[in-house]
């Protein structure tokens, strides 16, 4: 008799889909085109182009919109957008967009919706620890952008300086997962005010196929961590290769023990960060989780050009993802970000070998023989490529990583470490620790011999904090008052009727 049991095979594959889906809280899109789009030479004339053949509406949302040529070009072709009658919505991020206030007002003179997303406010001191770090655009329900890259011309280096363009990844989508950047741009924008009015939306159902691409887009919001358990399934399920390039690589514990338990089942597992970075603070961190990795059988590569920006990761040359999420807990825990997961062998054949193409600028690092740390060619005594000579000396401009949250992650990873002993430290946070450990001493010696410098500060933050947190205790407290007073009348209503109805019933009962 023909069995009518399920081949094993296809039922793996619907557990690895319900998987996916549960992880990122993202139901697929089919019928989509891909393109891979590099560096700013090949996204930006892409994004004008879209932009200035928009019809209907532009949605906008970029953690920087820099004051500069290159976002003077992009401000200008969103105004006339306007000018002509399209619906354009500009959000930017406050930290990642200072210097912003001339070209938004120009922007909103000619009719562009412009928004700020979390701005300092006095009720919330803590607040501004939530970024908008997403960077995408959707056009007329027909086009979409998501990547790494943002509105500046530091992406296109400094010739003069010696520094090459940034090193950084996108893409363009065309078909239904339009749809979805949609959903997703109206997350972060009703976060800033007035919802999105529902004519902003364009059915998926009303966007034609344009390819055979299947598409997940993972629109990532302060404690959901939808990525990062995304990015614990992809390792965890990986069988031949995992290769990830990362901007800001601090990940957590969690994360490298699934790299190291997957390279020690035999995964290829190969990491590609910055050899310098834009943040300094973030590099020792970086290192410090080099040797765990190393030793797992992780292959470590640092970037040699000016600055390696991308947040990609390919598996199996099967699945592929590209977006704005860094792997560290600022991108995972605390910002709004948004990734494509890209389930379609061609595209990550082409994310595949770009990543080996980029390995041709990269210097690898390995552990000696007596288990040290270092570039390969010191180990293997070797003669240093040009590139590798002259990557040191060839730190960027500043970036759109959110420097201060990032640093503070970063200075308290490693002290919750020290007081802990929850992993071990590595040699590469010992200048960081040494610099925290002068800078406690120092406050420790002010507060024994002046404690006034101290003190006055302190009771400065804690009024601050208190004025703000009765604020909204207040706030909350009168929303509570209003929804009673609005539902006593409907109870007495109520009570009216039910009491007329009694009356009723007892009128008609008599003889």
């Amino acid at each position: 008799m023909p069995s009518h049991r399920p081949v094993v095979s296809d039922v793996l594959a619907e557990v690895g889909d319900r998987a996916l889906e549960r992880a990122s809280g993202a139901p697929a899109s089919e019928g989509n085109a891909v393109e891979l789009l590099l560096d700013a030479e090949q996204n930006f004339p892409a994004w004008l182009a879209s932009i200035r053949a928009a019809e209907r509406q532009i949605l906008f949302e970029m953690y920087i919109f820099a004051p500069d040529d290159v976002g003077g070009e992009f401000a200008h072709a969103l105004a006339q957008k306007a000018r002509d009658g399209v619906h354009v919505r500009v959000l930017y991020d406050w930290l990642g967009s200072s210097g912003m206030h001339r070209l938004a007002a120009m922007m909103r003179e000619a009719g562009v919706e412009v928004r700020v997303f979390n701005p300092p406010r006095l009720d919330s001191p803590l607040g501004w620890f939530t970024r908008d770090h997403r960077k995408t655009i959707a056009i007329d329900g027909k086009v979409g952008f998501v990547s790494g890259l943002c509105v500046s011309s530091r992406w296109f280096g400094n010739p003069v300086q010696e520094r090459d363009s940034w090193r950084d990844t996108g893409i363009e989508i065309r078909g239904p997962a339009v749809a979805q950047l949609e959903r997703a741009f109206a997350q972060s924008w009703d976060a800033c005010g007035e919802a999105l009015p529902a004519d902003a939306f364009t059915p998926e159902s009303a966007i034609a196929a344009e390819g055979r691409s299947r598409l997940r887009v993972i629109a990532g919001v302060p404690t959901a961590s939808a990525m990062f358990r995304m990015d614990l399934v992809i390792a965890s399920i990986a069988r031949k290769s995992l290769w990830l390039t990362d901007a800001y690589f601090v990940a957590t514990s969690a994360y490298v023990q699934a790299l190291r338990a997957a390279a020690k089942d035999g995964v290829d597992v190969r990491l590609l960060v910055p050899g310098v970075s834009d943040i300094p603070a973030l590099s020792p961190l970086s290192r410090a989780q080099y040797r765990p990795l190393l030793e797992s059988g992780v292959r470590v590569f640092e970037w040699n050009g000016t600055m390696l920006h991308a947040k990609t990761a390919v598996a199996d040359k099967l699945w592929a993802r590209v977006g704005s999420t860094n792997l560290n807990l600022a991108s995972w825990m605390t910002n709004y970000e948004l990734d494509v997961a890209i389930e379609d062998h061609s595209f990550a054949e082409k994310m595949a070998a770009q990543f080996e193409r980029d390995l041709a600028n990269t210097t690898e690092i390995v552990l000696t023989r007596r288990n040290r740390v270092r570039p390969a060619f010191e180990a293997e005594g070797t003669t240093p490529r040009e590139s590798e000579l002259r990557a040191p000396s060839r730190r960027s401009l500043s970036g759109s990583a959110n420097r201060a949250a990032a640093g503070a992650v970063s200075v308290g990873s490693a002290l919750g470490a020290a007081i802990t002993n929850r992993r071990a430290l590595g040699p590469a946070e010992a200048g960081l620790l040494f610099l925290v450990s002068a800078i406690v001493i120092a406050v420790a010696t002010v507060a024994a011999f002046w404690p006034r410098v101290v003190a006055w500060p302190l009771a400065f933050i804690c009024t601050w904090l208190g004025i703000a947190w009765t604020a909204k205790a207040i706030v909350l407290k009168r929303r509570a008052r209003q929804g009673a007073d609005t539902a006593i009348p409907a109870i007495k209503g109520e009570a009216g009727a039910g009491e007329k109805a009694r009356a009723d019933i007892i009128s008609s009962s008599r003889p």
